[in-house]
């Protein structure tokens, strides 16, 4: 008796945990560390948007450009990156300069995408960013 009341336990259990496992996975973004140093997140930033990324949002003009920091520009291609890799962990960790969230990192206008979205194609790679860790506002407004 015992016996198979445990084993209906361990049933209920395993069922439960892979129930919550869907909660999560289906509510998780990729997001850049609040400690990630800057090359780290160029770096990151860049091989996300030069492999998948959507990141036509943190354009000029796009709707999560602002603030215009790399910590938020990258935190936006990181989960791009993260989602068309169909949520896998492994697809959010760019040298460590990432951390999955359970909380909707968007914002205002600025909408992180919740879930996987195919429609890439476009050459969006960022070039240009400045070499310290101010807003890249700074920097265009230096070169204005």
């Amino acid at each position: 008796m015992a016996s198979s009341t445990a084993k209906v336990v361990s049933l209920v259990l395993i069922v439960v945990g892979r129930m919550m496992m869907n909660i999560v996975e289906a509510n998780t973004w990729c997001v850049a560390r609040s400690n990630a140093g800057y090359g780290a997140l160029k770096s990151g930033l860049d091989f996300a948007c030069s492999h998948g990324a959507d990141c036509r949002a943190i354009q000029p003009g796009g709707s999560c450009f602002n603030p215009n920091t790399i910590q938020n520009h990258a935190s936006y291609a990181f989960d791009s990156y993260y989602q068309r890799n169909g949520k896998n962990p492994g697809a959010c960790n760019f040298g460590g300069a990432a951390t999955i969230a359970v909380s909707d990192p968007s914002f205002g206008r600025c909408v992180y995408p919740p879930s996987s979205s195919t429609d890439g194609g476009v050459d969006t790679t960022i070039t240009g960013l400045p070499m310290n860790s101010k807003t890249l506002q700074d920097q265009t407004n230096k070169e204005d």
